[in-house]
């Protein structure tokens, strides 16, 4: 889809909102991120440097997923979107908090975050957040250097003084 299209829904999409609405957008057919990345190459006048081409301009390397990355993306936890008037246009029907009963939680996130704690974090998000479902431990810059802090080793006569 052309960054025009993709506005021209966007905008089609607003037009429809009623106050909260969320909606999700057709796109067509998902492209995999090798052919992304030679399509790009070649916009922009270069070659690929493959085994049919190896004195191509630019490789593509795999490196495999890093911690945190995913192969794909969910654009709704639910798997039950509505129709509209427009064929590309969907409205999502996703579960949502009220106010009164969300304040709190967002209290109790608050005081975890203030306080480090990053198993109550993720305890909160467990028990709020339809669909979360986290696929490994924790991993995070701040969260590494909090725990390399706990477990820092304490030498006589010397203090550990955090980083950053």
């Amino acid at each position: 889809m052309t960054i025009p299209e993709a506005a021209q829904l966007v905008i089609q999409a607003g037009a429809m909102g009623k106050g909260g609405d969320v909606f999700v957008l057709d796109m067509g057919e998902p492209v995999t991120i090798s052919e992304l990345a030679g399509n790009m190459i070649k916009l922009s006048g270069l070659t690929v440097r493959d085994r049919e081409n190896p004195h191509g301009d630019i490789a593509i390397t795999f490196t495999g997923l890093r911690p945190g990355e995913k192969l794909y993306e969910e654009l709704l936890i639910g798997d039950d979107p509505e129709a509209t008037v427009h064929p590309k246009i969907f409205r999502a029907n996703e579960a949502c908090l009220h106010w009164h009963v969300l304040l709190p939680i967002l209290d109790d996130l608050r005081q975890a975050v203030w306080d480090d704690d990053y198993q109550a974090i993720r305890e909160t998000l467990l028990a709020t957040v339809q669909g979360y479902k986290p696929s490994g431990g924790i991993l995070d810059l701040l969260y590494t250097r909090h725990d390399e802090q706990v477990h820092q080793p304490v030498h006589k006569g010397l203090t550990a003084v955090p980083l950053g």
